[in-house]
């Protein structure tokens, strides 16, 4: 699965047995087919399902999965944490539309260019 470098606004909530949390937002630093890499200013407890909306350029409604919490650690002297999630679950459609952005940006990014530079 490819994964690219990628600064996407998401907003994430914990799923507490069936029930979510008051919403949190972020910016992806990372994101593959399989999972999310964002920073955050809250400790999330390993194995934690969250759900996500994330806003992929040029779509009108966010893609929304669940995920778990596959890895946290602290980001370097700040009070901010990084945090890698797997996706659980994911429609078929948003799936396909993320792996389609996904496999676009690398192919701009394999030619040294990114999206909006290219005309």
């Amino acid at each position: 699965m490819p994964r690219i470098k990628t600064h996407v606004p998401i907003r994430y909530k914990k799923l507490h047995g069936g029930e979510s949390s008051e919403g949190c937002g972020s910016l992806s630093k990372n994101i593959s087919t399989g999972g999310i890499h964002f920073r955050t200013n809250e400790f999330i407890s390993m194995a934690s399902r969250l759900i996500l909306e994330i806003d992929l350029p040029m779509l009108n409604k966010p893609i929304r999965a669940i995920s778990k919490v596959a890895w946290i650690r602290k980001a370097g002297s700040s009070d901010d944490y990084e945090v890698g999630n797997q996706f659980l679950e994911i429609s078929k459609k948003d799936k396909a539309l993320l792996s389609e952005y996904v496999d676009s940006v690398s192919l701009y990014n394999n030619e040294g260019t990114t999206p909006t530079e290219k005309k």
